[in-house]
């Protein structure tokens, strides 16, 4: 029996393997259907096409506001939908998923889906929040679908009139695409040379006090208070570190101070972009997420996944990724509190392992991606 064509919409590769991993691959054996995925060019997105089991599409899209790019990366996939008979689109992201609801809406695609992984103007102001704000607007009111990947999401795509409620979903608690607890992120799984390769190669000693933090690291995600604090870390805990894995990105960049303290900051550890972070996730202690804006905060659920306490804001989507006082803590975004809490955990190590047991077992149950993908299959149909 033959499939459906399958298109998504990406912009940057690196969200590959974050949305989707696997998934083709598992759906393809139940529906047979063919999978495509547009996305900006990059070695990496042609390297990861046969692994994961989708055609490529190339076509530039930025993540700013650029017309002319815009409009040709439109075309693009238009010309693309008509010539492949495509028969569902799915956009990720706002500027993903508005070249590929308009797309679709000039190729006369029946049902395209938008993925909101997280409200983008939450922390804009004046003139850009009004234009991103009606970005969203246009694409859930081109979408017969709307997927949010959190409960905040979607009570702010409600509150905010995004588009019609009745095309809101969720898949479950929320997430786009659940974790890999049983290979990926399964602490059982990694190799113990492996671990004491990458703490050779990091200069960790095993008695060490390792917080960590993974993502990329700009303003929105509050590394500059996570600096901030860490600097009344380490005159209490001289033997503590903090490791952060992760790119420094130019857009909404942090501050220079923080730039210049995690240079020559002998306590911080900066590895850059990372392909692979689960070993990384084996040398920490206590996990910290101080995020401004999210949509659902996919690695909080993989630092839970391999047994660590997380610290996350109450930012959108953050509050179902852990419960309080059993996996995790809550934190405001003042350097002081994000302290206290990190300091509770080194000072609890009993705690802290409780915590993040009972975290891996709250991810297992309710985000364990084969169990995202059925609802995906059943819910959505792709």
């Amino acid at each position: 029996m033959k499939g459906e064509k399958i298109l998504h919409i990406v912009t940057v590769s690196f969200a590959i393997n974050h949305f989707f991993g696997q998934q083709f691959v598992f759906l393809k054996k139940t529906n047979n259907n063919e999978y495509h995925l547009g996305c900006s060019p990059s070695l990496e997105f042609r390297a990861l096409a046969n692994k994961l089991k989708y055609i490529p599409l190339e076509v530039e899209i930025t993540r700013s506001i650029s017309p002319i790019k815009d409009l040709r990366a439109i075309f693009t996939v238009y010309r693309y939908i008509k010539k492949n008979r495509i028969t569902k689109v799915v956009g990720h992201t706002p500027k993903g998923g508005m070249v590929a609801m308009i797309a679709s809406f000039f190729a006369g695609v029946s049902e395209p889906i938008y993925f909101r992984h997280g409200i983008i103007y939450e922390t804009s102001t004046g003139f850009k929040r009004v234009l991103l704000k009606n970005i969203e607007r246009l694409s859930g009111y081109l979408a017969t679908k709307v997927v949010c990947v959190s409960q905040s999401v979607l009570d702010i795509s409600i509150k905010d009139k995004l588009n019609k409620s009745s095309k809101n979903l969720i898949l479950g608690l929320g997430t786009c695409n659940g974790i890999d607890t049983e290979e990926k992120f399964n602490p059982k799984k990694i190799s113990l040379d492996a671990i004491e390769i990458l703490r050779s190669e990091l200069s960790i000693n095993k008695k060490d006090k390792i917080v960590g933090y993974v993502g990329r690291l700009v303003k929105d995600k509050g590394i500059d208070d996570l600096i901030s604090a860490w600097e009344i870390i380490e005159m209490r805990y001289p033997d503590s570190k903090l490791l952060l894995v992760g790119p420094i990105e130019a857009r909404d960049s942090i501050s220079d101070y923080s730039k210049n303290k995690i240079s020559k900051n002998s306590s911080i550890i900066f590895t850059d972009f990372v392909v692979d972070t689960s070993t990384y996730f084996s040398l920490m202690h206590v996990f910290v997420l101080p995020t401004y804006r999210e949509g659902f905060p996919t690695v909080a659920l993989e630092a839970s996944s391999m047994n660590l306490p997380v610290i996350i804001t109450k930012a959108t989507g953050c509050t179902e990724a852990i419960l309080e006082n059993e996996t995790g803590l809550f934190i405001s975004n003042n350097p002081k509190d994000i302290a206290n809490k990190i300091i509770f955990y080194l000072e609890n190590k009993e705690i802290a392992i409780k915590h993040g047991f009972q975290g891996r077992l709250f991810v297992q149950e309710n985000f364990e991606q084969t169990k995202i993908w059925k609802l995906i299959s059943k819910i959505l149909e792709l």
